[in-house]
């Protein structure tokens, strides 16, 4: 299983969400699961709650994306770089045929996005 968070899932991760943290949990415990954050969503977390990105990238089951080319030039077309690089994440590629499914605490936000979505909403 493969999962991106958004920013609002980085920041409820940092607030105790038990949905998010159920999935940290399992991308550190269980093989087969893995959980990306996003840099572009880690910043904005971070910027909502100080301290989420310095937490999210020490934990052993996350995976920081960087803002390599490719995705650069997909956010630059968008009007956030949190979502945009997010969405670019959740995309297919030769490491995740299927893609990613999105985690997040706002699930309005994804509606008509070409991405699955996890809604962490408690």
């Amino acid at each position: 299983m493969h999962i991106v968070l958004d920013d609002s899932a980085m920041a409820a991760a940092g607030q105790g969400n038990v949905l998010a943290s159920r999935l940290i949990h399992r991308a550190h415990a269980e093989p087969g699961w893995h959980l990306y954050a996003p840099a572009c969503a880690l910043v904005e977390a971070d910027r909502a709650r100080p301290g989420t990105a310095e937490h999210l990238a020490a934990l052993p089951g996350i995976t920081v994306l960087d803002l390599d080319l490719a995705a650069a030039l997909a956010v630059a077309r968008q009007d956030t770089w949190a979502a945009a690089h997010t969405q670019y994440a959740a995309q297919p590629t030769a490491d995740r045929p299927d893609g990613a499914v999105v985690a997040t605490t706002l699930p309005a936000q994804w509606e008509g996005r070409p991405v699955r979505v996890l809604d962490l909403t408690p």
